[in-house]
């Protein structure tokens, strides 16, 4: 997504116990990701991509209907997950997601990715190498036939352009805010302090999830990125209608998804690590 700068406003983090009745709403909002963790083994890695075919995975494209794996922009090949744009005339902001089909909320997730080749006409410029995973998010069965970004916290990939810094394992927030130093963070994109990596060469990029207590962003075991409080932004109406449902404007758990942005990239790795928390 790309990186406009806003201001942040302060935010008091509460610390009294007029918190509990909104951590009980937030628990009781993400109890079907808690059930969903039930089902993987805790403490140990496990492929959310098996290498062979997207079994688990449902693509949600901008204008499309859901499972519509329009022009098969997500795909399967030589045991990579690539995204792909060889079938569009044009790129017509058809933003993609492809969603797994758990929520979580307590978790370790490592993917491996590199771009490669060049971004599809018609893409807009802060999208090229551009990418991400997004977390904490919406179920793509709430989203609207147009709507081109999931309500969810983006975990920004950018390769570098060869000129000049270009971090990545930023974070944006697609209808959504996060605390930092006790601040609310209304910018949209908050940059990492990894370095840049330039070439086709494959990245690693791990995130660190604790439910609504802390997110770490990680690369080669260093971490780059932390905040704390993911919620949704009630001044947003399609995330202010999420909160209204859920109970609370604060995300637990959620939806993990990888974009379409325009620019191709391959997966290597997607590999999930349920928590004991």
């Amino acid at each position: 997504m790309p990186l406009p700068t806003r201001h942040s406003s302060t935010y008091p983090v509460v610390r009294s116990a007029a918190w509990l009745p909104l951590l009980l709403l937030a628990c009781l909002a993400m109890a079907p990701a808690a059930h969903a963790e039930e089902t993987l083994p805790r403490g140990q890695w496990v492929a959310l991509f098996n290498g062979q075919n997207l079994e688990g995975w449902t693509p949600k494209i901008r204008y499309c209907e859901l499972g519509d794996n329009y022009k098969q922009t997500f795909r399967v090949e030589d045991g990579l997950l690539k995204v792909r744009y060889d079938g569009y005339d044009e790129f017509n902001e058809r933003f993609g997601h492809l969603f797994y089909k758990q929520p979580f909320s307590h978790y370790r997730l490592r993917i491996e990715y590199r771009f490669v080749g060049d971004q599809v006409k018609g893409g807009p410029g802060w999208a090229t190498r551009n990418s991400g995973v997004m977390l904490h998010g919406e179920m793509p069965q709430t989203m609207g036939k147009d709507q081109d970004f999931p309500a969810s916290i983006e975990i920004q990939f950018l390769g570098g352009l060869g000129a000049g810094p270009r971090s990545t394992a930023n974070l944006c927030t697609p209808g959504t805010h996060v605390v930092m130093d006790e601040k609310l963070i209304k910018q949209h994109c908050t940059s990492s302090r990894s370095k840049t990596y330039d070439g086709d060469g494959w990245v690693t990029v791990e995130i660190e999830v604790h439910g609504n207590r802390v997110i770490r962003h990680k690369i080669d075991d260093q971490v780059v990125l932390e905040y704390n409080q993911p919620q949704l932004d009630d001044a947003d109406a399609h995330a202010r209608e999420l909160a209204t449902k859920q109970g609370t404007v604060q995300l637990s758990g959620g939806s993990i998804s990888l974009q379409s942005e325009s620019h191709p990239i391959d997966f290597r790795s997607v590999e999930i690590m349920v928590l004991e928390e």
